[in-house]
């Protein structure tokens, strides 16, 4: 799915699936990386949320626990950490919470960019969407035939399920 050319020359797709995360089972944007793609200070953004804290429940935001923000942080880990905004939790807004926040920014740049957001959890949803029908096929394929097929199924269930570990890279290395 492609975005308008407007809405792509502000920001590359790949920039908003990368700013997606899962976090307690949900997909979810950090208030940083939804910042500055909105292009508003990360502390004006907070304080728009807590102005209208009622809006926002937990299913649509909520902030990293303790855990959740070490984890985090220890992915992110600069030598200017604190001086970057890395003390406090982030906030983590679910696909509701960025459709709330819309309502809040009201620039045109917020809603060009709430809309390519929201296309991409779209997608999202599609690819898992397409990724349980194959699934539930190739399953179903598995009852429907016997045992000669079974080593076919192996491999198809294999190549369905990442990779446990990074594969050793292959070349000269220097």
């Amino acid at each position: 799915m492609k975005l308008t050319k407007s809405v792509s020359a502000i920001i590359p797709e790949d920039r908003i699936r990368n700013a997606i995360f899962l976090i307690r089972n949900q997909k979810v944007m950090l208030d940083r990386d939804l910042a500055t793609l909105y292009g508003v200070e990360t502390k004006a953004l907070k304080q728009a949320v807590k102005r209208n804290h009622k809006r926002f429940p937990e299913d649509f935001m909520f902030v990293l626990d303790q855990q959740e923000f070490e984890k985090w942080r220890s992915q992110n880990v600069t030598s200017i950490s604190d001086r970057m905004g890395l003390r406090h939790a982030p906030m983590a807004f679910t696909e509701q919470g960025v459709a709330m926040l819309s309502g809040l920014l009201k620039s045109d740049r917020a809603i060009a960019v709430n809309i390519a957001i929201m296309r991409t959890f779209v997608e999202f949803r599609r690819m898992l969407e397409t990724n349980d029908m194959l699934g539930r096929k190739i399953a179903e394929l598995e009852k429907k035939f016997d045992q000669q097929f079974q080593t076919v199924f192996t491999v198809l269930n294999e190549l369905m399920t990442p990779p446990d570990s990074p594969r050793k890279s292959i070349g000269f290395h220097p």
